[in-house]
């Protein structure tokens, strides 16, 4: 079972052999989404709010 590979699994392993390019943009946005560096005082902000948020803002009756 070491060397099963879901029809997905090699689907996408064909598609990366035939675009290349494509790892360089996920590099460019896992570094946009996940590499940056983090702001202590604005975390701290958003600790000190007072106002929670509610479970379902959707809810006109709540």
């Amino acid at each position: 079972m070491a060397g099963y590979r879901s029809d997905y699994d090699q689907y996408l392993e064909e598609q990366l052999l035939k675009h290349p390019e494509w790892k360089a943009g996920q590099r460019e946005g896992l570094a946009l989404l996940w590499n940056r560096k983090v702001d202590l005082s604005e975390q701290e902000v958003f600790r000190q709010v007072t106002e929670r948020q509610r479970s379902y803002p959707y809810d006109v009756n709540f």
